[in-house]
C-alpha cells in the first residue's frame, strides 16, 4: 500500500505541474540559473547523468532545458545549467514531481552508490529584459563561446543601467563583432535590487579578446559611458565567466 501511495501522490503531483501549465502558458516565462559544484572527480559523472536521464527528466515535467555549460576555467568543478518555466508556480511544482520520480530516484541512487556527486548547488531566479533577443540554437557541429557576465548596480542606479543597455551597449557589441544571446534581471528572493544577467557569444577566445579591446577604444563607447555617469557610476562590480556548451546544450 505505502508504495502505491507514494506513486499515486507522484501523479497527483505531475498533473497539477500540467495544469499549471495551461493555466499559466500567457505569462512571461521565468528561468532558473542553477550552478552545481561537484565532488573531487565527480564531474564526468554528473555531466553523464544529464546527458543519459536528468534533461529527459526535466522535459518530462515540463521544464525547458535552455542551456548546459561548464566554464572555461573550471577549478570549482562546476556546471551551469538554465531551465525555463512558465510561472514560479510551475516551477516549484514540477521539481517536486522530479524529486519524487521512481525513474529520477533509481537513476540518482545508481549514480551516487558510491558517494554523493554534488557538492552545494546555487540557484538563481531570472526574468528576460525588455530588450532581450531570444537566444536561438545552432545546427551542426557548430558551437561558440559564451560569456556570462554579471553587473551589480550601486542603490537606485539598476534603471539606468538598463536604460544604457538598451540605447546603446547592445548595439556597441554588435558592432565590434560579439552576439547578444540573452539578457536577464535577476529576482531577488528578499526583494531587493536585481542585478543584470547576461550572456554573450563569441567564436572563441582571441575573438572575445580583440572584441572587448575594441569595444572599449571605440569612441562612441566612451562618451556613452561619460554621459551614462555624469550623476555617477551605475555599475559597482561585475564578474565575467567564460563557458563551453555541452553537446546536449539547447544552445551552443
Amino acid at each position: 500500500m505505502l508504495h502505491i501511495s507514494k506513486r499515486f501522490l507522484w501523479m497527483i503531483s505531475l498533473l497539477t505541474a500540467v495544469f499549471f501549465a495551461r493555466a499559466q502558458g500567457t505569462q512571461p516565462r521565468l528561468y532558473e540559473l542553477r550552478i552545481y559544484y561537484c565532488a573531487p572527480g565527480k564531474l564526468s559523472l554528473l555531466v553523464d547523468r544529464f546527458a543519459r536521464h536528468t534533461t529527459k527528466l526535466f522535459e518530462k515535467h515540463g521544464m525547458e532545458n535552455v542551456g548546459y555549460w561548464l566554464p572555461v576555467n573550471n577549478k570549482d568543478s562546476a556546471l551551469y545549467y538554465i531551465l525555463a518555466y512558465p510561472s514560479r508556480r510551475f516551477r516549484d511544482s514540477s521539481w517536486s514531481a522530479f524529486g519524487a520520480d521512481p525513474e529520477w530516484i533509481t537513476v540518482r541512487n545508481r549514480y551516487e552508490a558510491a558517494g554523493k556527486i554534488v557538492d552545494s548547488a546555487k540557484s538563481i531566479f531570472l526574468e528576460t529584459t525588455d530588450f532581450s533577443p531570444s537566444p536561438t540554437p545552432l545546427t551542426g557541429m557548430h558551437t561558440r563561446l559564451f560569456e556570462c557576465r554579471t553587473y551589480t548596480s550601486p542603490p537606485g542606479k539598476f534603471e539606468n543601467l538598463l536604460a544604457r543597455f538598451r540605447q546603446h551597449t547592445t548595439q556597441l557589441f554588435t558592432k565590434v563583432g560579439m552576439e547578444n544571446i540573452i539578457y536577464f534581471r535577476t529576482v531577488p528572493a528578499d526583494g531587493s535590487q536585481p542585478q543584470l544577467l547576461y550572456l554573450l557569444g563569441h567564436a572563441d577566445s582571441a575573438s572575445a579578446r580583440v572584441a572587448w579591446q575594441q569595444f572599449n577604444a571605440d569612441p562612441v563607447w566612451q562618451e556613452v559611458k561619460k554621459l551614462s555617469e555624469q550623476q555617477g557610476p551605475i555599475v559597482s562590480s561585475l564578474s565575467s565567466v567564460y563557458l563551453s556548451p555541452l553537446p546536449f546544450s539547447k544552445i551552443r
